[in-house]
């Protein structure tokens, strides 16, 4: 069937009751202004705030703020700023409209529109997924601070960047404030904080107080909507919406519980609040994103184009159901209540749905820099706790033979990587046996601590495993330790 009706506030009416917004549009007042109008955030926090106020009640609705194009704004203006959310898993899609939206922004555009925004005091909450360039923070959390961003800190330029909006719209206020980062930064409370505080230095001013900087950890995989999911988001939600967001079924908000100016009761939407939000960033970075990795590097190894393939592998639920077990569960602590293999077992399934869309090769991109956070802080808590973690340096060997940049079939892979070019270059100074290649790329400092980098025993199972890779090829490898 053709589905003519375009998603608009007349069209509400004439859709089933389960795909109508949980609110009314336009029944609540403004009370969060996030940046940054992206997908995640329409099925992430705006899901959890819509959901938050139609239980509990609240001047919640929220400004969204979009920081460059404007044509998400159109869109959204066109359609009287509803969309949908289309979840897609095992079962059938469903698809629901979204109507927390009470205004829209445009930051490049309008940028003293928003800097009035953020300063008036019925907005409480500033909410932020922008992702980390955004905020112009150097490798050592500092600060990037050039002539254009001093002069928009300084009133000499319109505040279109992330920090001058923030800084100049704190300035301007005498109330209250949540500035709430949402981006997948280890920390981002105490990072934002930093950022803001130095922007305010430039800009001649102090941070007031009243203004809180909670810490969170989101987690929801959201595929790039395609031009099937248009189709399928029309026929499930009965009206054509021309910016649909697709989301898996899983969600997760975890928040520390710092809100000077009252937030939204996203307990009752399912929000985990916290005061410790760091437990929660470990278990996701060392039982999830860990597990993704394994998953790219081996099965792109294998020839596995998605993730999803590349867990059909005989032995790859075994392999990394051991990694979760023997390194990943004995190396922290987990937030009451939850268990590594139990969260695990949720990676699994998940990581298994076919709908996401995830290439082994995506994921396995900027290796250096995730590993680091993802994998090395496993095996060196394993390590000081005089253990071999075995399947962790097997996914170490992993990456390495992958940042070879051939498969098991002889294919070329990419190596995208910010150290792409030093890592080609030690690697071709090294003999090209699985010693050399281990040698090589343990002599990257600014990926290896020199504990980890020194560590014969590491060294040794390094090896190991990528003469395994390279002699069996990676298939016949997962089948063996997964048995």
């Amino acid at each position: 069937m053709t589905v003519t009706t375009t998603l608009r506030l007349a069209a509400l009416a004439g859709l089933a009751p389960e795909c109508r917004p949980a609110v009314p549009p336009g029944a609540v007042r403004p009370g969060i202004l996030h940046l940054g109008l992206g997908a995640f955030h329409r099925a992430h926090q705006a899901v959890y705030t819509e959901t938050a106020v139609a239980a509990a009640g609240g001047d919640w609705g929220i400004v969204g703020v979009a920081p460059r194009s404007r044509a998400i704004v159109d869109k959204l203006r066109a359609q009287d700023r509803l969309y949908s959310v289309l979840t897609v898993g095992d079962g059938p899609d469903h698809a629901r409209a979204v109507g927390i939206l009470s205004g829209l922004g445009h930051a490049a555009g309008d940028p003293y529109g928003v800097l009035a925004a953020i300063a008036d005091p019925g907005i409480r909450i500033v909410s932020l997924t922008v992702t980390e360039k955004a905020y112009r923070l150097g490798p050592d959390g500092r600060l990037l601070v050039d002539d254009e961003l001093r002069a928009q800190l300084t009133g000499a330029a319109p505040p279109t960047s992330v920090p001058a909006l923030l800084a100049r719209g704190i300035m301007a206020r005498g109330t209250p404030l949540t500035v709430l980062c949402c981006d997948n930064l280890q920390g981002n409370g105490p990072r934002i904080r930093g950022m803001v505080e130095q922007a305010l230095e430039v800009a001649g001013a102090s941070l007031p107080a009243g203004v809180a900087f909670p810490a969170t950890m989101v987690d929801r995989i959201v595929p790039a909507t395609s031009a099937d999911h248009l189709r399928r988001a029309a026929a499930a939600l009965g009206a054509q919406d021309s910016v649909p967001v697709v989301a898996e079924p899983f969600h997760q908000w975890v928040i520390e519980d710092r809100f000077p100016g009252g937030r939204p009761d996203w307990a009752a939407a399912g929000a985990i609040m916290t005061t410790d939000v760091e437990p929660w960033e470990t278990l996701k970075l060392r039982a999830l994103n860990s597990v993704h990795s394994a998953c790219a590097y081996l099965g792109a190894l294998a020839g596995r184009e998605m993730i999803s393939d590349a867990l059909q592998l005989p032995g790859m639920g075994g392999l990394l159901r051991r990694f979760l077990a023997e390194d990943i569960a004995p190396s922290m602590t987990p937030p009451a209540g939850v268990t590594v293999l139990g969260y695990g077992e949720t990676v699994l399934e998940r990581f298994a749905n076919r709908e996401l869309g995830h290439r082994t090769h995506q994921v396995a991109m900027d290796g250096s820099q995730k590993l680091p956070y993802r994998l090395l802080g496993t095996i060196a808590d394993r390590r000081r706790a005089g253990a071999v973690p075995v399947w962790a340096a097997l996914v170490l060997a992993g990456w390495m033979r992958f940042a070879r940049g051939v498969a098991d079939d002889g294919s070329a892979l990419p190596l995208d990587d910010p150290l792409a070019a030093r890592i080609r270059d030690v690697v071709t100074q090294q003999p090209d046996t699985p010693a050399g290649l281990v040698d090589a790329l343990l002599g990257l400092d600014e990926v290896f601590p020199a504990a980890l980098a020194s560590d014969g025993e590491l060294r040794a199972e390094l090896i190991r495993w990528v003469g395994e890779l390279e002699r069996y090829g990676a298939a016949a490898t997962i089948a063996a330790a997964g048995r």
